[in-house]
């Protein structure tokens, strides 16, 4: 027993090949960071000039926003297939995957790299999206990237930690980074991997906190907001943010999979879907003055902080425009805008309860909405929690995450980064053959 400990630790200790997928590992982690972060700041940026464009010029979007969605959807479909939409499905299409080709076609560095320009270009014209899905599929592309650099196979393992590393290093959210994988992309718990993903999510979260520091995404939320929490909240916001969620995944879907008289010919000509979908977006837009388009960072930020409500009808129209800008062809995540969505759905419950606080109702419709959109309620429970830096609600919160998926799953039993994936299959040419060998699918 004793030769046999020995004999392990001196492989542990002397093995090329280990040595070389630790080196791998950690200089991926520290890649995602930094890339996580680069971009973070570059959306930043963008999403500043929306900003300038809605307050200075809003009518201007009525040409800016159809004219970009068109030219990005057009060169999304041209020049970088597979990069539309969030990036979480085909991150989840590869990481299922038998095909190597395949999975370097979805997690190329060209595709990565037009995923990140394009998401800020159409943040920057005014769509209704995020950054959290495409630096998903950016902390897969590095990882795996790195693993074909070194001559590593296996690559299903990367692409969790790649995931959970690009949630955690972007938004100072660890746990979500860990939970996110676990949960939403792995679908299954794996003591190994779980270790993995973990170490990654400490790598990438140092990387981040070295550059940015400290912070909490949407700001600390001053503790009187925190009165006793009313279950009647709980149950109002879980049930509407399910059926909400339920609506926009099975929506989603849908104009996705189209193909009918109409959408058909449509969804062949990317421009003009495009900018059809622009147009839908301008207009709600300056119809909310800039709430409907962009992430909705600002105004749930301010709503969570200082307790800055709008108009209760916001929250269906950025639903809308979240659905648009999602089903355009251009590049984009739906985390910030759902958040937004899942917020004004809570806080248009503040007439009817005004013993509540309406920023821990605004969290408690984040919550709700976000379970129901993604079903994944530990991860919505968990995201919240820390992008708030609350722990005052942790039991209404996560009864709310529990109950708003439940909801939505009835509606929508397919969740909805895996119905989108199918999309994302290998081609017939990318298909393992007959006899060929096992797909690397294991771990590192």
């Amino acid at each position: 027993m004793f030769r046999r400990d020995l004999r392990r630790i001196r492989f542990a200790l002397t093995s090329r090949m280990l040595w070389k997928r630790r080196m791998v590992f950690l200089l991926g982690a520290v890649a995602v960071g930094i890339a996580s972060v680069v971009f973070a700041k570059m959306a930043d940026s963008s999403q500043e000039v929306y900003v300038h464009l809605i307050r200075q010029a809003p009518y201007a979007l009525l040409l800016l926003t159809p004219l970009g969605f068109g030219l990005f959807a057009w060169a999304t479909a041209r020049y970088f297939p597979g990069a539309q939409g969030s990036g979480i499905p085909q991150a989840i299409a590869a990481r299922r995957s038998g095909s190597p080709a395949h999975r370097a076609r979805l997690l190329s560095a060209k595709v990565t790299i037009g995923k990140i320009v394009l998401t800020c270009a159409g943040l920057a014209v005014g769509g209704s999206i995020g950054r959290e899905g495409p630096t998903v599929q950016l902390g897969c592309a590095i990882m795996v990237a790195m693993a074909a650099f070194a001559g590593l196979g296996r690559a299903n393992g990367l692409i969790l930690v790649g995931a959970a590393a690009g949630i955690a290093g972007a938004f100072n959210t660890p746990l979500a980074g860990v939970m996110f994988a676990i949960e939403e992309m792995a679908k299954s718990y794996d003591k190994r991997l779980s270790g993995l993903i973990a170490s990654a999510v400490v790598i990438s979260g140092m990387v981040s906190l070295t550059l940015v520091g400290q912070y909490s995404y949407f700001g600390t939320i001053p503790s009187e907001a925190f009165n006793p929490v009313g279950w009647n909240a709980v149950v109002f916001c879980a049930v509407v943010g399910g059926v909400g969620g339920a609506i926009f995944s099975r929506g989603l879907v849908g104009l996705s999979a189209a193909r009918g008289r109409i959408m058909g010919p449509l969804k062949k000509r990317p421009f003009v879907f495009g900018a059809l979908c622009g147009l839908v977006v301008a207009v709600l837009a300056i119809a909310t003055d800039g709430f409907a388009g962009g992430s909705g960072y600002a105004p749930t930020r301010d709503l969570l902080e200082q307790g800055v409500t709008s108009p209760w009808w916001y929250a269906p129209v950025k639903l809308v425009t979240t659905l648009v800008s999602s089903a355009s062809g251009i590049p984009g995540g739906l985390f910030s805008p759902s958040l937004s969505v899942g917020a004004s759905v809570g806080a248009a419950l503040a007439p009817f309860m005004p013993s509540m606080d309406v920023r821990a109702l605004a969290m408690l419709g984040m919550v709700g909405y976000f379970a129901g959109v993604v079903q994944a309620p530990l991860t919505a429970f968990v995201i919240v929690m820390e992008m708030t830096n609350e722990v005052h609600l942790v039991v209404p919160l996560l009864a709310t995450a529990l109950l708003g998926a439940g909801v939505s799953r009835l509606l929508a039993p397919e969740p909805l980064y895996h119905a989108l994936s199918f999309a994302y299959d290998p081609l017939p040419e990318e298909r393992p053959k007959p006899g060929d060998k096992a797909a690397d699918t294991k771990a590192p």
